[in-house]
């Protein structure tokens, strides 16, 4: 379960870390890469799509990273996931335009560190990046607010992982090969998300989950 704090690193505010920025606007690369570099992060690279990043992310192993949740090619859950699983060291911070809680809680899920929206200060995002880059966590105050609600309902990391392929039509077994669990075990989860949501059928805990933006 993801834990909504965030860490301030004060003390570590002026060290030196490195950056990359994934992210399919030009001017947007062009602005946060001009203001990182005055604030003393050098950006060692810049990437316009999912698989761009994935492969640079590889190659130069910075500090921390952005990457906008709706970059073309591959996607950044699957840029995260892929991230987490190789050992990649970088702290990946989520650089959204939409106040979703269920994108950034999805980001979270698949190992984003931070995620903070791009309307945010620009001396909010290096705040963030510093935090990631020192071993904190950060989450835009927008999204912590959000979750505080959702979190009463508890539902774990994996059942929401669940519901969402649920969501995508897939059965029992296709959810188990995917997230390399049992069928059985895709049943427990389901049936414990059901009892959280108090819903009575797959379907209704799915729609609700939806509507609580719980899940994308």
């Amino acid at each position: 379960m993801v834990h909504w704090l965030v860490d301030l690193v004060e003390a570590a505010s002026s060290a030196r870390i490195t950056c990359i920025v994934g992210d399919d606007h030009p001017p947007v690369i062009a602005a946060v890469t001009a203001y990182l570099e005055q604030e003393g992060i050098p950006v060692v690279a810049s990437a316009r799509t999912g698989d761009e990043l994935l492969m640079l992310l590889r190659e130069h192993r910075p500090d921390v990273g952005l990457i906008d949740l709706m970059m073309p090619g591959l996607p950044a859950s699957e840029v995260l996931r892929t991230a987490a699983r190789s050992g990649i060291p970088t702290g990946l911070v989520a650089y959204t335009g939409y106040s979703s809680h269920a994108m950034a809680q999805e980001a979270l899920d698949a190992g984003a560190r931070g995620v903070i929206l791009k309307d945010a200060p620009l001396q909010d995002l290096v705040r963030a990046l510093r935090v990631v880059a020192h071993g904190g966590r950060y989450v835009d105050p927008i999204f912590a607010t959000e979750a505080e609600d959702s979190a009463r309902l508890n539902l774990t990391e994996r059942e929401r992982d669940v519901l969402r392929l649920l969501a995508d039509g897939l059965s029992n077994q296709e959810i188990g090969s995917r997230l390399f669990i049992s069928a059985e075990t895709v049943r427990s989860h389901i049936q414990k998300s059901m009892s959280k949501l108090e819903a009575k059928t797959r379907v209704e805990a799915v729609a609700k989950a939806l509507r609580l933006s719980l899940i994308s």
